[in-house]
């Protein structure tokens, strides 16, 4: 059986990326259809990582969650380039080809290259950048615009 219609390779990307929207906007309506709406206090209520929200939002940000961020990219980062070397490394051909010599050159490079990394922790951590300061607990209390009744009145209202 002869296939008539002339699909490109292009157009089998199209009708994928297609098929991947109508996919994730079906979803969506789906889970705004079956989802339950019943707002309350804690459902409105800021939630950062765990932590309760303490102060105003429009305070400045601790620069240390940009230093912090900036150490575990550069780590995380740095950890990419023991892939290759790992491959490499277990290459036999390799190894047996240079009579050993590549297994002490590979150990000695990837050594000085932990000691490099280790090296700027160790920095990171003496200039103080890895200790954490929590802010003083501030004592306001967040006071909704919504009256409490109201979250009642909808919590008896949905059966909750």
């Amino acid at each position: 059986m002869e296939n008539n219609l002339p699909l490109s390779e292009w157009s089998v990307i199209l009708l994928f990326i297609i098929g991947a929207v109508i996919f994730v906007i079906i979803g969506l309506l789906f889970a705004k259809i079956i989802r339950p709406n019943k707002p309350n206090y804690e459902k409105l209520t800021t939630y950062e990582s765990g932590e309760e929200p303490i102060g105003n939002a429009w305070n400045k940000i601790n620069i240390r969650y940009y230093t912090l961020a900036l150490i575990f990219i550069l780590f995380e980062v740095e950890m990419i380039f023991f892939f290759p070397w790992a491959t490499v490394y277990a290459n036999k051909t390799i190894i047996l080809n240079t009579n050993g010599k590549w297994l002490w050159f590979s150990m000695v490079e990837m050594a000085i290259f932990i000691l490099i990394l280790g090296i700027g922790l160790a920095y990171a951590w003496v200039k103080g950048y890895l200790d954490w300061a929590k802010p003083a607990e501030n004592t306001s209390v967040f006071v909704s615009p919504i009256p409490n009744q109201k979250y009642q009145e909808l919590n008896a209202k949905f059966g909750k």
